[in-house]
């Protein structure tokens, strides 16, 4: 589904991405690892049109989307749920929702989808009056998490879905990231919790000081020594 083949990113003089590659099968939960500041917020906003790279190809379904902007990227398909939710905290939470649901692709699929994001997150339905700012952090992120899905993505990259959540609320989080893919949506997984990125993940690149450093199933990471004593403390 997609490709991103050779990509460099810089802000000025400073290299954030540098020759990476990666691929995203139709279907997998993709998992990327790698410390903070390694370049993975750059990879995620490179593929959403919001970087212009300096070099490489970004291929969705067999055409070049590098540099597009952000519009037509997620009109193409592609959905993100950023790092720190960024949800708009003075609109209601059916408000936020119906930001979601503006895309041309969107439309007329709009009460197909409210409906599929309240039978994940009840919640929301009981908070549809309620200003998002007022909401606890979970439950915008489930709203975060909504919104992306009123516009009917094909596949989803979730940047630190859990970052900031008490344990029991990132669980949660993370249970409906795998819900999601099982009913067939593609993930790109950004997730500072490694080992449970890497279990849910059929495939999985380590990313260092913005190059790609090793790949592989999550499951054969998960058993890297490398990893291991890297990211998850053994």
């Amino acid at each position: 589904m997609l490709a991103v083949e050779d990509l460099a990113v810089s802000y000025g003089d400073a290299q954030a991405l540098d020759a990476v590659s990666l691929e995203v099968e139709e279907g997998a939960i993709v998992a990327i690892v790698g410390a903070n500041g390694a370049g993975k917020t750059s990879l995620i906003r490179a593929v959403a049109g919001q970087h212009r790279p300096a070099r490489g190809r970004v291929i969705f379904r067999g055409s070049d989307i590098a540099g597009w902007p952000s519009h037509r990227v997620c009109n193409l398909g592609i959905g993100q749920v950023a790092e720190g939710r960024q949800v708009f905290p003075t609109l209601t939470v059916a408000e936020n929702l119906e930001m979601g649901a503006m895309l041309p692709r969107a439309r007329a699929r709009r009460t197909e989808n409210r409906a599929r994001v309240f039978a994940m997150f009840p919640i929301l339905e009981e908070r549809l009056a309620q200003p998002a700012g007022t909401l606890s952090g979970g439950e915008q992120q489930m709203l975060a998490i909504g919104r992306c899905l009123m516009g009917a993505p094909d596949l989803v990259m979730f940047d630190e879905p859990s970052l900031g959540l008490a344990p029991a609320v990132a669980h949660a989080v993370l249970a409906a990231v795998r819900d999601l893919n099982r009913e067939g949506l593609t993930c790109m997984l950004v997730e500072q919790n490694v080992a449970v990125s890497l279990k849910l993940a059929s495939r999985a690149y380590v990313l260092e000081n913005g190059r790609i450093t090793l790949s592989g199933t999550g499951e054969a990471l998960l058993a890297d020594d490398r990893v291991r004593q890297a990211y998850l403390g053994m």
